[in-house]
């Protein structure tokens, strides 16, 4: 009798964004030799995001693609596909080509721009999530035309920062009172509103839009501010009032979302259906070291997780791997210090850990000086740490975040003593 031919274990990742293309790879640097499938809904070679809010909208790079080369690493790509189900009791994902099967999945899929509700289908109204968003509005930058801003988050500044480069007149329209009013405290935020007016950028707070027209936006009564217009001229609207993981295709699939629309995935980024895994913007997780589920939408942690990823996969699947310990399930457990940084107005911001429950604040430096930092501490212990111009500050700091160290408070909101040098 002849012997059975084993069939090789295939993953299929769904979203070919950073956290899906670092699987792939991860997954091949770690010694898995089985088929490896990356499924992305744009028709671009894959590439990095971070860089479509900087060079490539001001036309100093044409593109961001990642170099990696996919053929030698014998990853398939499937590219301009989109997602559309998954069937988990027949292993096959659905996408606009037809089903495609798996023995692993990864969901990868990111997360997608939030809207402004009325401005659907509005000439002029843009979001910048996508290269081709990149590219239109390289052309608005260009052109210089007036632009206003909606949403003084993240994404927000650093177009607004692009757009004053450029040339253009920007107005940012903000609903709070403040910039960055969903990520940080008020005191801390305050010296960033004087960034708006430095660069030349009207900044609009306790504004709402109202709706948006072709060629103006308006703003909702009671957003006056000493007797000027509330009718903004505008060119082009740019639209950053947050993001959502994109999840709605797994409705009816049985993978556990949270109430964001989030994957709940587990310490070792695994669905709550077996053979499916969760990374990147798309997936929360249980954070032992913070004691709360994080959600984070940021570059870091769609690079840190899916080596999480592949090490399980590949301690976990029979025959494709070398890690010992299948029955905890091969990798050590997803529990990073989320890391992110900004460039806006000039200033290089940097922010590592997570604040929500600290105690106490601590400023090293001025915050009226283009650098200083902040550092939160819960019961003594450093949990987070916001760094403006000050890198070093970030590194040392970062290092006593993931070490979980006692600072002395008076040393360390000493702009001039190291942190490294401030432990209790």
């Amino acid at each position: 009798m002849s012997e059975q031919k084993q069939v090789p274990h295939h993953v299929v990742i769904a979203g070919a964004g950073m956290a899906g293309v670092q699987t792939a790879v991860a997954l091949r640097e770690q010694g898995f030799t089985g088929p490896v499938t990356l499924i992305g809904a744009e028709p671009h070679q894959p590439y990095d995001r971070p860089p479509l809010s900087k060079a490539v909208l001001l036309g100093k790079a044409e593109d961001s693609a990642f170099d990696i080369d996919f053929d030698s690493l014998d990853i398939a790509l499937r590219l301009g596909v989109e997602v559309t189900g998954l069937r988990p009791g027949d292993h096959e994902i659905d996408t606009e080509s037809g089903p495609v099967p798996y023995d692993t999945l990864v969901v990868a899929t990111g997360a997608h721009p939030l809207t402004l509700p009325g401005g659907e289908g509005v000439p002029g109204v843009h979001l910048l999530r996508t290269l081709d968003d990149a590219g239109r509005l390289g052309a608005v930058l260009k052109a210089r035309h007036d632009v206003v801003v909606v949403g003084a988050g993240w994404i927000g500044a650093e177009f607004a920062t692009a757009a004053r480069e450029a040339g253009c007149a920007v107005t940012v329209v903000e609903a709070a009172d403040r910039p960055l009013a969903g990520a940080l405290p008020a005191e801390v935020t305050a010296p960033m509103v004087r960034w708006y007016a430095e660069s030349g950028a009207d900044l609009r707070l306790n504004a709402r839009v109202d709706r948006v027209e072709p060629g103006r936006v308006v703003l909702a009564e009671g957003a006056e501010r000493s007797g000027e217009r509330t009718d903004l001229p505008a060119d082009a609207v740019v639209v950053g009032i947050g993001a959502r993981p994109d999840t709605g295709w797994l409705a009816g699939s049985g993978v556990a979302l949270d109430p964001n629309g989030a994957v709940t995935a587990d310490d070792r980024l695994r669905t709550s259906l077996p053979d499916v895994y969760a990374v990147g913007d798309c997936a929360s997780f249980p954070s032992a070291r913070y004691g709360t589920r994080l959600l984070v939408h940021h570059w870091d942690n769609a690079l840190q997780g899916p080596r999480t990823v592949a090490a399980d996969i590949v301690a976990t699947t029979s025959g494709t791997g070398t890690a010992s310990d299948a029955e905890t399930g091969g990798a050590p457990p997803y529990d990073p210090v989320p890391y992110f940084w900004s460039e806006q107005f000039g200033r290089f911001v940097q922010y590592v850990g997570h604040h929500a429950d600290a105690d106490t604040l601590l400023w090293r430096g001025d915050p009226a000086d283009p650098a200083w930092s902040v550092l939160w501490l819960r019961d003594g212990v450093a949990v987070a740490l916001l760094a403006v111009g000050r890198p070093r500050d970030l590194a040392q700091g970062r290092r006593l975040i993931e070490g979980g160290a006692e600072v002395d408070p008076v040393k360390a909101a000493d702009p001039a003593v190291p942190l490294k040098a401030a432990l209790g």
